[in-house]
């Protein structure tokens, strides 16, 4: 009897972490670069685990002395970078990309701190009446942008972040993951972009993007609302 709890115990913990997932991969092009070598290895790299208090300093890059065993990846503006998770997303959520330019260096913890961020890319739910929920994160492994060609070169943190939702209609319900790719941006142009935001500090964790039963929706639900700022455009 002992054996079979301890065995039941094992299966589960070890089905709980296969649905969670990390980003390891910086993604250039088409091309995915190797585990954490431009992405800061985070907290969670064995454990998988999410960040579920949107007020702890985690919520920035999710670690906290990885920096400067980071490599720094060049690359122009207006290229196609991303992150690719190490397997695809498991849970239904909303998925974001966000850029910060990095002082003093994109290898400092230091960079990315106070209200830099501006939000670059994202996977938005959609929602019917008729139909519930769709997805577009889901069950999707690589997630890939174009770096706005009107910023200036330089040095830059660019961060994702998958908000899993399906357990969030509690306050701290909500799931995130997150990871850090540190890049050097050549070319661009002048353009400062507006609407910067920190991490922590951009979200209170009772946004309706955030707090949300996506199983039951209020009878007066018109749609998802993403948290953060708009995405900015050149």
């Amino acid at each position: 009897m002992k054996f079979t709890i301890v065995t039941a115990i094992v299966s589960f913990a070890a089905r709980l972490v296969s649905s969670h997932y990390t980003f390891p991969d910086l993604v250039v092009g088409s091309t995915a670069t190797a585990d954490y070598q431009y992405v800061r290895m985070t907290d969670n790299h064995y454990s998988r685990n999410p960040v579920t208090d949107v007020t702890s300093p985690l919520m920035k890059c999710y670690e906290t002395n990885t920096a400067s065993a980071t490599s720094t990846y060049t690359v122009a503006a207006g290229s196609t970078i991303g992150f690719k998770a190490d397997q695809a997303i498991y849970h239904q959520g909303y998925l974001d990309i966000y850029m910060a330019k990095a002082s003093p260096t994109a290898n400092t913890e230091s960079a990315g701190s106070g209200k830099v961020w501006f939000k670059v890319a994202e996977w938005v739910p959609t929602w019917t009446k008729a139909n519930g929920f769709t997805f577009p994160s889901m069950n999707v492994q690589t997630f890939t942008f174009t770096i706005p060609s009107c910023i200036p070169a330089g040095q830059y943190l660019v961060r994702i972040e998958h908000i899993a939702l399906h357990a969030a209609s509690t306050y701290g319900g909500a799931q995130l993951y997150i990871a850090c790719g540190q890049i050097n941006v050549t070319g661009g142009g002048s353009t400062s972009p507006s609407n910067l935001v920190a991490f922590p500090g951009a979200y209170t964790g009772n946004e309706p993007g955030i707090l949300l039963n996506i199983y039951s929706p209020p009878a007066n639900y018109a749609g998802y609302t993403a948290p953060g700022p708009a995405k900015f455009t050149c």
